[in-house]
Parts: structure tokens; C-alpha cells; sequence
């Protein structure tokens, strides 16, 4: 058979199985497509309700959606702050310690911190004579000369040699010797010449930085201050100090006897004046015996004679209170408009007028007058004005200086030590404190005048 009739023919039966396949391939693929189409449909509704669905959630938790942000954001700067603040704390630590160096080399030039800064001196000597402390401070200037002629006070262990020269070098470590000790020296003398009670402990410090400075500046030469040199300087200083101290009491002493004397003169004075009075009436008693001739000169002797009798125990009262140097009055006052509540003076008399004492502490040293609380009467008050100071010594104001006689201490507290130590002695609680009451309500009338002026000047509301 001819080929291209067999193709033809082949062509010819094959052609509409081909056109029937190809139809059948379209239409599923038409199906096909209309089902995506479907599914794409339905899938973008779905996506669609989805969508929202979120923007409705969102819409819903956008709050707490935005303060967690908010949140992260403060979070973040706090950590950010929390780093500043670590690295400022450490770089403050560090300037602080820095600052402190600094300050403690300043307190021993400067006397307002001084005090504070660097504590309470103590005594170092037991003397008892400001002749003593003068005696002392001779012998250790002396021992001060003797090692300084020695060439101890400063000490260069090293032999040096210049240009080869033995005799060079001792030259010049003497020089530098000189030049030292006159360093040192100087510091030494304007800290002594300045120490006064408040800066007794940075003249110390100052004394031993400058030695330690010294010491630095000379170290390439080996070139040191004997520390036993430094030692003297250092008890030259305490001596001179307590020397000063040691004269402030002895000027407090001698004014305290002349103050006794005075009170004793006083005394012996009011005792001779009581004896005048005493002599005075017994003439005037005699004379009027002598004349009696009736019931009116019987009433005068009867006047005389009582007069006459509290003469005599004036008299008598008198001459033993400037005989007996052990009795005397201890009272127990009070100034609250002075010294505020809760303050009171036990002191010690010996005049025979006890009052004339509390107003004498009360004219012109004061702004108002003491309440007097107690005056009590003792042939051994020294020892009774003793007592009560031991039984507040805790209580003291100045504890320094015990001839400033305030404590701090409730009245009943003070009443309960009276009642224990002295039991006849009569005790009153009350405190008058009239000037001061007066002064403070004319300050509150004062201040309700100026009150009402601006209440005037600016009304609460217009």
C-alpha cells in the first residue's frame, strides 16, 4: 500500500478520537478552572472575614496593644537610665573619695573643720601647776637642742660622694640638713604659736604632714626626720596646749576665791552690822527700862525686847555664817524664758540674804528673771550642792566646765532628789515666769494684729 495513502487513512481514524479527547480534556478543564474559581471565591471571603476579623480584634485590644509598646518604650529608657546611673554612682564614688583626701589635708590648715572633722584632744599630762607645764616644756626644747647640736634630728644613712669627693658630699647633705630642719622647724613653731582648744588635733596632724612632706621631698637623698625628734615636737605642741588650758583654770580659780572673799567680807560685814543693830536695841531697852513709869513704857519694853530678840538672832545667825565656812544655802532655779523648760541651776551661797544671789544672776547676764525653786538652808551645803550634781551629772549642759552649774532635768525629777537628800526642805514646782508670760503674749498679740492686716490686704476670695 502506498504510504501516503496509509497515512491518510491512518489520519482519517485517528483524527476523531483525537477531536473527541481533545473536547473531553476541555470541558473537565472547564470544570476544573470553574471549581478554582469557586474555591478562590470562597477562599477570599474567607480571607476577607478574616481580615475583619483582626481589624475588629485589633480595634478591640488596641489599648493594651499600645501601653505594652508604651511599656517596652519606658523599659527601654529605664534600662538606659539604669546605666547612666551605675556609671554616675561609680564616677561620684570616686570623686567622693577623691573629695575626702582632699578634705581631710585641708581640715589640718583649716580651723572651722578642724574641730569637727578630726574629734576631741584628750590630755596627754597629769599636772596640776601651770609651773610644771612651763618646766616641761624647757627640758623637752632642751632635749629638742641637744639632738639637733648632735646631728640627730635628721638622719642620711648614705655616705654621698660629689665629684668623687667625700668632704663634697658631707657638705652638702649638711646644707641640706640645715635646710630641712629649718622647714620643719618653721611648721613646728606657727602650729604651736596657732594650737588652741579647737585645733589641737589638726596641729598634730599638720606637724606630722609636714614631716611626712619633708621626708617625700628628700627621699632621693635618703635624707629623713628622726621620728623621735618628731615626737618632741608633737609633745612641745600638747604641753603648750594644756599649758594655755592649765592658765584659764587658774585665772577661773582666782576669780572663784576672790569671789568667796568677797562673799566671806561681805558676810563678816552683814555679821558686824547685825551686832550694831543688836547693840542698838539692847541701849534702847536699858534706856527704856530705866525710864519705865507706866503701861505705855511696859508695851515699848515689850516692843524692844521682841525687836531686841530678833536682833540677837540675826546677829547670831550672822556671825555663824561668817564663822562656819561649811554652811551656807543651796538653791535650785530656773529661767524658761532664758533657757526653755526642763533647765535648771543648782548653785551654792553662802550670803545672808540667799535672794540677793539669784537676783544678782538675774540683772543684766540674762534677759528675765530665775524662778527660785528651792532655797535650802545647810550647816554642810558644799557637800549638799555636791550630792545633787552627782545625782544629775549626767544631765549637765556643760560638761567641760563644772562651775557652770545648769542641768537639764525635769523639775519632779530634781523635787525627788531634794526630797531624798534634803527631807525638811520645802520645794515648789511652780514656775512663775511672769516677764516672760508677759512678753509672750504681747508677741502673740503682735502677730494676730499682722494677721488680720494681711487677711485685709489679701482676702481668701474676692
Amino acid at each position: 500500500m502506498d504510504p501516503i495513502v496509509f497515512v491518510a487513512l491512518v489520519w482519517f481514524v485517528l483524527a476523531p478520537v483525537f477531536l473527541v479527547l481533545w473536547l473531553i480534556g476541555k470541558r473537565k478543564l472547564r470544570s476544573r478552572t470553574s471549581e478554582a474559581e469557586t474555591a478562590a471565591a470562597i477562599h477570599r471571603e474567607e480571607v476577607a472575614k478574616l481580615a475583619a476579623e483582626h481589624e475588629a480584634t485589633k480595634a478591640k485590644y488596641s489599648a493594651i496593644i499600645s501601653e505594652e509598646a508604651e511599656v517596652a518604650r519606658l523599659q527601654s529608657i529605664a534600662s538606659a537610665l539604669t546605666s547612666d546611673i551605675d556609671a554616675l554612682r561609680k564616677s561620684y564614688a570616686e570623686k567622693r573619695a577623691h573629695f575626702d583626701r582632699l578634705e581631710s589635708q585641708v581640715a589640718i590648715y583649716d580651723e572651722r573643720l578642724a574641730f569637727a572633722e578630726l574629734g576631741i584632744y584628750e590630755p596627754h599630762f597629769d599636772f596640776t601647776d601651770s609651773e610644771e607645764f612651763k618646766a616641761k616644756i624647757v627640758e623637752v626644747r632642751d632635749r629638742q637642742k641637744a639632738m639637733i647640736s648632735a646631728k640627730q634630728a635628721a638622719l642620711c644613712p648614705t655616705e654621698w660622694t660629689v665629684e668623687g669627693s667625700k668632704a663634697k658630699g658631707a657638705t652638702m647633705i649638711n646644707r641640706q640638713m640645715r635646710l630641712t630642719m629649718r622647714a620643719f622647724n618653721n611648721e613646728c613653731e606657727a602650729a604651736i604659736a596657732n594650737v588652741r582648744w579647737n585645733n589641737v588635733v589638726a596641729m598634730e596632724k599638720r606637724i606630722l604632714s609636714a614631716a611626712a612632706s619633708i621626708d617625700k621631698e628628700n627621699t632621693s637623698m635618703n635624707l629623713t626626720l628622726n621620728d623621735r625628734f618628731v615626737a618632741l615636737k608633737i609633745e612641745e605642741l600638747r604641753l603648750t596646749h594644756e599649758y594655755r588650758e592649765q592658765l584659764k583654770r587658774e585665772k577661773d580659780e582666782r576669780a572663784e576665791m576672790a569671789r568667796a572673799e568677797k562673799e566671806e567680807k561681805k558676810l563678816l560685814a552683814e555679821a558686824e552690822a547685825a551686832e550694831r543693830e543688836e547693840a542698838k536695841y539692847q541701849a534702847l531697852l536699858e534706856k527704856a527700862r530705866k525710864e519705865a513709869n507706866g503701861d505705855g513704857n511696859a508695851q515699848r519694853i515689850a516692843e524692844l525686847e521682841a525687836t531686841l530678840a530678833a536682833a540677837h538672832l540675826a546677829s547670831e545667825r550672822a556671825r555663824a555664817m561668817a564663822e562656819m565656812t561649811k554652811s551656807g544655802y543651796v538653791y535650785i532655779i530656773s529661767n524658761v524664758g532664758s533657757f526653755g523648760d526642763d533647765v535648771v541651776k543648782i548653785g551654792l551661797t553662802r550670803r545672808l540674804d540667799p535672794d540677793d544671789r539669784v537676783r544678782e544672776l538675774g540683772d543684766a547676764s540674762v534677759p528675765f528673771s530665775f524662778d527660785t525653786h528651792a532655797m535650802i538652808y545647810s550647816d554642810a551645803a558644799p557637800a549638799l550642792e555636791a550630792a545633787l550634781h552627782k545625782e544629775f551629772a549626767e544631765k549637765r549642759i556643760n560638761m567641760s566646765n563644772f562651775r557652770k552649774e545648769f542641768f537639764r532635768v525635769a523639775l519632779e525629777d530634781v523635787e525627788a532628789a531634794v526630797a531624798r537628800l534634803a527631807p525638811t526642805a520645802v520645794f515648789f514646782k511652780d514656775r512663775e515666769a511672769q516677764e516672760w508670760h508677759e512678753t509672750l503674749a504681747r508677741r502673740n498679740a503682735s502677730l494676730l494684729d499682722m494677721q488680720s492686716a494681711a487677711a485685709r490686704e489679701l482676702p481668701a476670695s474676692i
